[in-house]
């Protein structure tokens, strides 16, 4: 039997809680000291990254850390908690060597702004941006390190907007995160009587449309650029309601009228974390990476099987394939692939060779490490 302290057999009586929240401060002291520590060393790493001229944010190297960390975690903190506590542990070792800017939709209390802050943790800089066509633009010019864009979600699909301005933009990938996406509706005053209107999102309000129907049948449906700019609007007028996040009715002083009225309980929103070349070098294979293009196709019979034979050749899986139409006037289409894999891995690589010379138009967006549940 262990007599490490705080330790117990079956029977054991336990200790007091004054006993107990002694030893919690203890613990505590002794973090805040190993946590120094860890500053220190990433001071001297900062250091090295400079001299050698390389960025210092590097996905992959933070997703190994952390699945590195899962995989040897004895309980009883829970796996699933790891990610996020070492997050914000390297958001704020990351700080001491560089403030991060990050872009996203804003105003504050978006899922853009969640999304931000649970990929890059709270130590960052915020650009909070007017609209996805801005997070964009701020990040091209340097005016942002990064930016964080809505690309897909559960229910409603892609986010239409933000892949017809990844084909002409200089951004890439590195990243992505997913949030659950909890709608409220939210209120200046208590109750569903005599909203007029309910603002948010055009992605948020088609979320909820049975929602909606069923219990605001006579409200207009007020399309505004961003969830969290609807609850600003209603903050100001109690004829108004706002479908957001609860982060965003704490920022804006409202009462939550019904929670979760999403149509689906399991509604997700993936998110691209992008940036420029001369920002960062694409990340390293990590061992569980996706590799994003756009592509198209000559105008022939059997162009589009043409262009997947090499996938199946290979062995290489696509997780997820959507078409764009080209507005030329000729109904020409891009094809925006997720492969399973890394252009590191021979067989991707091999597989990406022969899928460029099937294309007429060719573009990486991106080789990124992907979340594992």
């Amino acid at each position: 039997m262990s007599d490490a302290p705080g330790s117990h057999g079956p029977g054991a009586e336990l200790p007091d809680l004054p006993t107990l929240r002694q030893r919690i401060d203890a613990v505590d002291r002794d973090l805040l000291a190993l946590l120094n520590r860890r500053a220190a060393l990433a001071l001297q790493v900062g250091e090295v990254k400079k001299k050698d001229g390389s960025p210092v944010f590097r996905p992959e190297r933070e997703a190994q850390v952390i699945d590195g960390l899962k995989a040897c975690n004895p309980g009883p903190l829970q796996t699933d908690s790891v990610a996020p506590i070492w997050r914000e542990i390297m958001s704020a070792c990351r700080a001491l060597e560089t403030p991060t800017r990050v872009a996203y939709l804003g105003p504050a209390g978006t899922f853009s702004e969640l999304a931000a802050l649970g990929y890059f943790g709270s130590s960052l800089v915020s650009v909070p941006c007017t609209s996805i066509d801005e997070v964009f633009r701020s990040t091209s010019a340097g005016a942002a390190d990064y930016g964080v864009v809505p690309v897909e979600n559960s229910t409603e699909g892609v986010v239409a907007r933000s892949l017809d301005l990844f084909l002409h933009t200089p951004l890439f990938i590195v990243g992505e995160t997913s949030l659950y996406v909890c709608h409220n509706l939210l209120r200046k005053v208590l109750g569903s009587e005599g909203i007029s209107a309910v603002l948010a999102h055009p992605q948020a309000l088609a979320q909820c449309h049975g929602w909606l129907s069923t219990h605001l049948p006579h409200a207009e449906r007020r399309p505004v650029a961003s969830n969290a700019e609807g609850a600003r609007l209603a903050a100001l007028d109690p004829q108004l309601a706002a479908v957001a996040s609860e982060r965003a009715g704490s920022e804006y002083g409202l009462h939550t009228v019904a929670p979760a009225i999403q149509d689906e309980p399991h509604n997700r929103t993936r998110f691209a974390i992008v940036t420029r070349p001369d920002q960062q070098r694409p990340p390293r294979a990590s061992g569980h990476d996706c590799t994003s293009l756009v592509v198209s196709v000559p105008d022939r019979p059997g162009a589009v099987h043409d262009m997947l034979v090499p996938l199946k050749n290979h062995g290489v899986s696509m997780s997820r394939f959507e078409s764009r139409p080209a507005r030329s006037g000729q109904w020409e289409y891009y094809f925006y692939i997720d492969l399973q894999g890394h252009p590191d891995q021979p067989h991707v690589a091999q597989a990406l060779v022969e899928l460029r010379q099937a294309c007429a138009f060719f573009k990486v967006l991106g080789t990124y490490p992907v979340d594992v549940h």
